[in-house]
């Protein structure tokens, strides 16, 4: 496949801003709003231009282009850090215990409690791929390519990492989470409020939400039967996640209720696991790989193979534009 996975460019807006208008909703960090792509893409610019070497508010936005066609059919991004510009929402589920002595009993509720918990954490998300390229394994190549590119850039990147997956929505594109829950205190729908967030951050949040723990049990059963649960779609990339180690530990997007997963960065398998090598000239043969070269704006990675003695194939070489010498990572696929 002739593939690889490159910085987004000013160039990418119109192939972005059509792949936004097939998530189908509840997708904040891909919305179908040409300014807000555009101001994206302005700001992953500065992000790849920065020279700070520690975790700060960039953005890196990614794109999996097509080299036979020169078409753009993915995206993914990477946050170095979130909660700097705006705090980090999220609901934490929880319990409050009660006893009561006249009756002898212990009684457990769930809530949900208004979180800042995972301020500061690294994030990666934004993850799209087009439907015409489902196939071939494009979306592990997208997926693992950020883990590829933190390991290179490690220094930028928190001890923290968290991924969001979409919620569960309806066929008119609602949320029963946020009509259950949120919905009853901003007297918006979900589409205009995901898509006021997409654009504006989620101050908002802050502004208008009630502080005081939600009972789980007060909310209807269609509500209280999406919390923690990812969108049909993204059941594959929960598995995903889990393959590299993050976990569910209780923490819901406070939009559409979808699961937060988290891990220690150093503890992903794709960033643990990576190899940094010189390559040390052009063989056929060797492990199929992820192999990515390349700082920040310059970064690349594609599916190619990687021998034992630091040997990359050819088709590897050309498209990664690496030779002797060069610095490459790489994970077996």
């Amino acid at each position: 496949m002739n593939y690889v996975i490159r910085a987004a460019k000013p160039g990418d807006l119109q192939s972005i801003y059509e792949m936004a208008k097939l998530t189908g909703g509840g997708f904040t960090n891909l919305p179908p709003d040409r300014q807000a792509l555009h101001a994206k893409l302005e700001r992953a610019a500065a992000g790849f231009a920065s020279e700070k070497e520690y975790p700060g508010d960039e953005l890196y936005l990614m794109v999996l282009e097509d080299l036979d066609s020169g078409e753009v059919r993915g995206t993914c991004q990477i946050f170095g850090q979130v909660g700097q510009r705006w705090p980090f929402y999220s609901y934490r589920i929880g319990t409050d215990s009660k006893h009561s002595e006249q009756l002898g009993r212990t009684f457990h509720a769930q809530v949900l409690m208004l979180s800042n918990d995972l301020n500061g954490a690294s994030e990666v998300g934004g993850l799209f791929l087009h439907p015409a390229a489902r196939a071939g394994g494009l979306g592990l190549l997208l997926a693992r390519s950020r883990y590829l590119f933190i390991a290179r850039h490690r220094a930028r990147f928190g001890d923290r990492i968290l991924a969001e997956l979409r919620g569960v929505i309806d066929e008119a594109g609602g949320s029963p989470f946020w009509d259950g829950v949120a919905g009853k205190f901003f007297g918006m729908n979900f589409q205009e409020a995901d898509q006021f967030n997409a654009v504006h951050g989620n101050q908002f949040i802050a502004d208008l939400m009630p502080k005081h723990p939600v009972y789980i049990a007060m909310l209807g059963d269609h509500a209280r039967s999406v919390i923690g649960v990812p969108h049909p779609t993204g059941r594959a990339a929960m598995r995903m996640l889990e393959n590299e180690g993050f976990a569910f530990e209780n923490y819901v997007d406070i939009f559409d209720g979808g699961p937060t997963m988290t891990a220690r960065t150093d503890q992903v398998a794709s960033i643990r696991d990576a190899k940094h090598v010189e390559v040390t000239g052009v063989a056929e043969g060797g492990a199929d790989a992820l192999i990515a070269t390349g700082h920040l704006a310059d970064f690349r990675c594609c599916f190619g193979k990687v021998g034992a003695d630091g040997t990359v194939d050819a088709e590897t070489a050309r498209i990664l534009g690496v030779g002797k010498g060069d610095a490459i990572s790489w994970i077996g696929r």
